[in-house]
């Protein structure tokens, strides 16, 4: 492969060109107005840029890749800004422009009767799931970040959430794709086929791709009927076995209805109910906890079904305790339980974090063997797993030990992600269930490719990006 010619700075006239495609409203040269497409949530990554471009049509895009790719500048896609790798945030070196797609926010179109939407990369997922319920119908990715995440970063990460055990990732609701290619070409992949067996399919290229290979700007998506009821119940559990054994009863009773599986610590919901949420659901302390919902076409059999797997559960020592949902509001509380979790480590100093997954029956095995991983490193440390039991996505993060500094432990991020890591691959998993390589994991892509997966990928990004605009050092 051809070494390519180094990326360069925009001139002061480049800037005022790609400014005039969008208007000088959207264009951002000032600092303060740049800020926040500059950080990432956990201010892990600042970038830096000369111009952050807010462009309103897919058109604008196009012009503003062709205009790159003809001058040579490296573009960072964003959306919502909510990723965890780095993926979205440009380098520091302050030489690529950022194009932020949040203007682009259209609801092109919802078919009812075919289950789908066509809607614009710049819709949040939280607007996007209420204009499906305006027309009847579910769209079925969920995730704690849906507030502010936008449907064409969703899509650009292959995004999972709270429901993929029923409805699959990102890639699962994906019919089709409208992309903007490196120079400016637009492809209009809109079909909202099921199926279509005509060759590659493309999409697929897309999806994952983390803004490398093109830029979304509008996506067909695929919609489900909405259940009639759903049941949510909190279990507590006596030990760390008993949470396969749960889970295989949930499945066993209620088949493609478990919509959801989801698990914490004891310290995950210690720190959750002490920074954000004041009252614990038990009164005595557990070591772990189960989230569970059941999705029902029939008014009152997800209640029935969940009473009957809590009763066999507690017959066989499984669970300790539960509380079952009586109200939507009740529900909600105990969703926030599990969707805090991230958010109340905050305030328990540093923490490092991993989105691993692991074979199902071998989550168990990998929350040992890594909490023994990690203490070796730093004793004290304390571990904060949860995640998505039913699809076999741990978030193994990390708090700093109490009373120690927090650059000292955040300088051993890499040591213990390399630990935790291992213990993943070890046990055939992988080091990212859903959030991405971005530029967190890039030098840690290659140890877990095959040399044959990494020549696939750089040959399809050379096709497809032959100058290496489209966020360069990211993935790859």
């Amino acid at each position: 492969m051809s070494q390519r010619t180094p990326l360069a700075a925009p001139t002061a006239d480049l800037v005022r060109r790609f400014a005039d495609i969008v208007g000088r409203e959207h264009a951002l040269t000032d600092p303060d107005r740049q800020q926040p497409y500059l950080t990432e949530w956990r201010d892990l990554y600042r970038g830096r840029t000369p111009l952050v471009l807010r462009p309103g049509t897919t058109e604008e895009v196009s012009r503003i890749l062709a205009l790159a790719n003809e001058a040579g500048i490296g573009v960072v896609p964003q959306a919502g800004n909510t990723g965890l790798v780095g993926g979205q945030i440009p380098h520091e070196t302050g030489t690529e422009i950022v194009i932020s797609v949040t203007r682009l926010k259209r609801v092109r179109g919802i078919d009812p009767a075919g289950t789908c939407m066509t809607v614009e990369a710049g819709l949040t997922l939280a607007e996007a799931q209420a204009a499906a319920e305006r027309a009847g119908r579910l769209l079925p990715l969920s995730m704690a970040s849906e507030g502010s995440a936008c449907i064409g970063g969703n899509v650009a990460t292959n995004a999972g959430g709270v429901a993929v055990l029923a409805f699959g990732t990102a890639r699962n609701l994906v019919l089709g794709l409208e992309v903007v290619l490196a120079d400016g070409r637009i492809w209009n992949g809109l079909r909202s086929l099921t199926k279509d067996n005509t060759g590659y399919d493309l999409k697929h290229l897309f999806i994952g791709s983390e803004g490398t290979l093109g830029v979304i700007t509008a996506a067909t998506l695929k919609l489900v009927a909405p259940p009639r009821e759903k049941a949510t119940a909190l279990a507590a559990l006596p030990g760390l076995d008993a949470l396969l054994g749960l889970f295989r009863r949930a499945e066993d009773e209620a088949g493609p209805a478990l919509t959801a599986f989801e698990f914490m610590s004891d310290r995950a919901l210690a720190f959750v109910t002490k920074h954000v949420s004041a009252r614990r659901p038990f009164a005595a302390d557990y070591p772990w906890y189960v989230l569970i919902e059941i999705s029902s076409a029939e008014e009152g059999a997800g209640a029935a079904a969940l009473e009957r797997i809590l009763a066999a559960a507690s017959e066989r020592g499984l669970a300790a305790d539960a509380v079952i949902a009586r109200s939507l509001g009740q529900a909600r509380d105990l969703w926030r339980l599990r969707e805090a979790a991230s958010e109340a480590q905050k305030s328990e100093g540093g923490s490092i974090k991993h989105d691993i997954s692991v074979p199902v029956a071998s989550i168990p095995e990998f929350l040992e063997r890594a909490d023994r991983a990690v203490e070796r490193l730093c004793p004290g440390a304390r571990p904060v797993p949860f995640g998505h039991f039913g699809d076999g996505n741990v978030h193994y993060n990390v708090s700093q030990p109490q009373g120690m500094d927090e650059a000292g432990f955040l300088a051993l991020w890499e040591p213990i992600s390399r630990a935790v890591h291992h213990v993943a691959l070890e046990l055939g998993g992988s080091i990212s269930a859903e959030h991405g390589i971005g530029r967190m994991k890039r030098a840690e892509l290659p140890l877990v490719k095959s040399e044959v997966e990494m020549d696939l990928m750089r040959r399809i990004k050379a096709a497809l990006d032959p100058k290496g605009i489209l966020n360069p050092g990211k993935l790859l």
